[in-house]
């Protein structure tokens, strides 16, 4: 009986190292939503958030979650980006107003910019797949609103 305690003891204390590379609950969760983000047309990039002054919450670990803006634009895109401050966007640097679509992002969504490739978000990742569906749909209209 001791025989076969020592032996599990043994086994357990190898397999033990391998523990530390299996991927935690948020990992897993983190991998769903990208996937559900790319395979719905939106691409995710670590980015510096632009214009860091006067962003609420915190600023690392944020994650940008873009939809990339067609050729066949009718005019360019101007370059621009808001901040959320409490419950308001405002503009970094020069003064913008506020795309309507902005309004509809959920309170978890720290930033938004707009340039000649791609329209997104910047948040933690912290709302799960619906919100990810939410950003999907928002930047979508989003999207659509800059073509035309």
């Amino acid at each position: 009986m001791l025989t076969y305690l020592l032996i599990i003891f043994v086994i357990a204390m190898a397999l033990a190292p391998l523990a530390h590379f299996l991927p935690s609950k948020r990992t897993r969760e983190v991998a769903r939503m990208r996937e559900y983000a790319a395979v719905h047309g939106l691409f995710v990039e670590f980015r510096e958030l632009p214009g860091n002054s006067g962003a609420r919450g915190p600023t690392r670990d944020l994650i940008y979650y873009g939809k990339r803006l067609p050729n066949t634009r009718a005019s360019p895109v101007e370059s621009a980006v808001w901040v959320r401050t409490q419950e308001n966007w405002c503009s970094v640097g020069r003064r913008l107003h506020v795309p309507a679509v902005l309004q509809e992002l959920p309170p978890e969504m720290i930033a938004a910019s707009v340039d000649q490739s791609s329209c997104g978000v910047y948040w933690t990742e912290s709302t799960g797949e619906a919100g990810v569906e939410q950003i999907c749909q928002i930047l979508e209209h989003w999207c659509e609103a800059l073509i035309h």
